[in-house]
């Protein structure tokens, strides 16, 4: 009583201590998702240059692109695809809200009009796209059917939106046509032609270890050129894993019971008051019941070929007689028995016609038959043409509904046995040539003529029992607890020392987006990405994971934020500029004299000569690709010589010997035109492209996905 008394008279104090623990919980939430203002992290998927991304009907968007793309889609696939989709949507309508553009009424109907020419509905007597039926069409819709006419609404406002991104592009690209100008530059970049002489002192006369690059002088490359070294946030991590597989016992284990279904067993009749002798698979005289009762793999009553059965089987089964069995054996992570209930000699393919009568409507004689009067029919025509097959094809085209065979006079040539519908296939395989005959099908009744058989061979028809190998509970517990314990060392100790300990691979993962999905080895896990992007996961943290096959157990090894890369990740790009571009320094010092000649006895290497060098190929024969080289040159009279260059393979002093312009033309728009050609195909993408490039984004998709 004293205590609760105490409570009592403590009661307001402990509420408050709970309420502040409660609004600090939430404030810490509100904070990492945006605040208290906007509640961004809750209902927005993205900003654009200020504007939102609605979350709920982003997500709406993806889950139907989802359902669209069928079962194997991803949800990141979906989402991915959405993105683009919907930031280039806003991107462009900001465009046209900015300069003002608008679909007036005039363009709309110009461009419904174009697009429902060829739909009948909307068609005159002539043929021809009529407005009249259109706004019939329109008041019909408003009128009678409201779900039709929000749908026609919702036309009419993408047709708007495809005429404002036409209007829109096209209004882009005639600001970006080459002109007759450009065009003449280019036919002078292909066709005047330079000729020269020239010393090259290769960079490779420098050992690179004479001329070491430091990281400060990479991170100030990389700083001085933002653009070209900009990172999205990357994550590395290492991980190992832990599969819950069945052990020696279970195998054994599993064995055993397989394997006592070959005898008979004793079960108690709790009825008769008396024990029942169950036959077991040895002696069973219902071997589908036995496989379905027994059996993680339905029975299938189908015949076999030697090269359609698994190797590990295929020649042990062909050499057993009816009645024998094989097994136990292992297929993949499965026990099996197999047992031999027939053997038959069967053609490989086969080629039949049929006439196929349907319960229900015919479409080809627009006809509708009870089950009765479509055998009946079936009937009546094996009659008739087993007094004359001549009327075969004709009696296909009056009355088989089986629309993929009709132009061929019903026939299906060198089908194999698992290719049709089991009566049909039991028909046409396990009789002979010439037989003719009525099968009732799912589709209904067929009238068979089986004109031939090829490649008569021996096949059998198996029951097989297969059962799954399962991990049994303890070893489901020993993996566990092998994973935990390896999680807790690792988070005390060395993740690699701790996994040799227990014999586990180390396996690293790179440069992992913050929107990725699949890891490589694991495929789609998007916990694992989250986890390492998360405020409150620092390098060097462990976490175990739960996946289908059972645990992984990841580090995480780096976390770089977006920005620009790190000194080791712009080492390999910028360590190659920098020390070109001392070397480059270095050969200037080294360099004495002022003609070719001079120049090339200093530096003990030979004066060159290129002939009909153009600027739109700027290869110089003995030195490759140099076009900082080549366009000094023909930025150089004839006769002078340049300054020292310091080019793409070493630094060069050119001497041009003669510049060959070619003739003059009339006109230059064919090179214009190709200018064009040229960005056509990537013209609206290279658009989006710059648009995305200019826009402020953020992006808060990796929080929901």
């Amino acid at each position: 009583m004293a205590v609760l008394n105490s409570i009592r008279k403590r009661g307001v104090f402990l509420i408050v201590i709970i309420a502040l623990a409660l609004f600090s919980f939430v404030l810490a939430d509100v904070i990492r998702n945006g605040g208290l203002g906007t509640e961004k992290g809750q209902t927005t998927v993205a900003t654009v240059n200020g504007e939102d991304i609605s979350r709920q009907e982003f997500m709406e968007q993806v889950e139907n692109t989802q359902r669209g793309l069928g079962p194997n889609a991803g949800a990141n696939q979906a989402m991915n695809i959405v993105w683009d989709r919907e930031l280039r949507r806003l991107l462009l309508k900001q465009q046209y809200e900015e300069i003002g553009l608008t679909a007036e009424t005039e363009l709309t109907n110009a461009a419904l009009a174009k697009f429902l020419a060829g739909n009948p509905t909307f068609q005159n007597e002539a043929g021809q796209f009529s407005q009249a039926k259109l706004q019939e069409y329109i008041a019909d819709v408003r009128a009678n059917n409201p779900v039709a006419y929000e749908q026609w609404l919702e036309y009419v406002e993408n047709t708007k939106v495809a005429v404002l991104e036409t209007t829109y592009l096209n209004m882009v690209k005639s600001g970006l046509i080459a002109t007759l100008a450009e065009g003449e530059k280019q036919y002078r970049f292909e066709n005047d032609k330079v000729n020269i002489q020239f010393v090259q002192v290769p960079y490779s006369s420098i050992a690179d270890e004479d001329v070491p690059v430091s990281e400060s002088e990479i991170a100030a490359y990389v700083k001085k050129h933002p653009k070209e070294y900009e990172v999205e946030a990357m994550a590395d991590i290492q991980y190992v894993t832990y599969t819950e597989e069945p052990s020696k016992e279970d195998l054994d284990a599993a064995k055993a019971e397989i394997t006592a279904l070959f005898e008979d067993r004793i079960e108690y009749n709790s009825v008769t008051k008396t024990n029942d002798t169950i036959p077991g698979f040895r002696k069973t005289a219902n071997n589908e019941e036995f496989v379905n009762a027994n059996s993680d793999v339905n029975f299938e009553d189908t015949y076999w070929f030697k090269n359609e059965l698994p190797e590990v089987i295929r020649d042990t089964v062909f050499a057993m007689n009816v009645g024998d069995i094989f097994g136990p054996y292992e297929i993949g992570n499965s026990l099996n028995l197999t047992k031999v209930i027939g053997m038959r000699q069967l053609p490989d393919t086969v080629s039949a016609r049929h006439i196929l009568i349907p319960t229900g409507m015919n479409p080809t004689d627009s006809i509708s038959r009870t089950d009765e009067q479509a055998k009946a029919t079936a009937d009546s025509l094996l009659r008739v043409v087993k007094a004359d097959r001549s009327k075969f094809a004709d009696l296909v085209t009056q009355y088989s509904s089986d629309s993929g065979s009709i132009a061929k006079g019903g026939k299906y040539e060198n089908f194999t046995y698992g290719a049709m519908v089991p009566e049909f296939r039991d028909f046409t395989f396990e009789n002979t040539t010439g037989d003719m005959g009525v099968v009732k099908t799912q589709f209904g009744y067929h009238v068979i003529e089986i004109e031939n058989q090829k490649n008569t061979q021996k096949a059998v028809k198996l029951a097989t029992i297969s059962k799954e190998i399962e991990p049994s509970e303890k070893t489901i517990n020993d993996i566990f607890s092998k994973a935990t314990t390896f999680e807790l060392d690792a988070q005390k100790g060395d993740f690699a020392e701790v996994a040799a300990a227990d014999n586990k691979t180390v396996k690293p993962v790179n440069k992992i987006g913050e929107l990725d999905a699949n890891i490589p080895g694991l495929g789609s896990n998007r916990s694992i990405v989250t986890w390492a992007f998360d405020e409150e996961t620092s390098v060097g943290d462990v976490k175990r994971f739960n996946v289908p096959e059972g645990y992984v157990i990841a580090q995480l090894t780096r976390k770089n934020e977006k920005g620009l890369m790190s000194v080791a990740e712009a080492s390999a790009k910028v360590t190659p500029i920098l020390r070109k571009q001392k070397k480059a320094e270095k050969i200037r010092a080294s360099i004495t004299g002022t003609t070719l000649q001079e120049i090339a006895s200093s530096q003990n290497v030979t004066v060159k000569n290129a002939t009909a060098v153009t600027m739109a190929n700027p290869t110089i024969a003995d030195a490759g690709t140099e076009p900082k080289v080549v366009g000094a040159a023909f930025g150089t009279k004839a006769g002078e010589t340049t300054k020292l260059i310091d080019g793409e393979t070493g630094v060069f002093k050119v001497k041009v010997l003669a510049l060959n312009k070619a003739p003059e033309l009339d006109n230059y728009a064919s090179f214009a035109n190709q200018l064009n050609a040229k960005e056509v195909p990537s013209f609206n993408s290279k658009v989006y492209n710059a648009l995305k490039s200019a826009a402020e984004i953020e992006d808060y998709r990796a929080t929901f996905y």
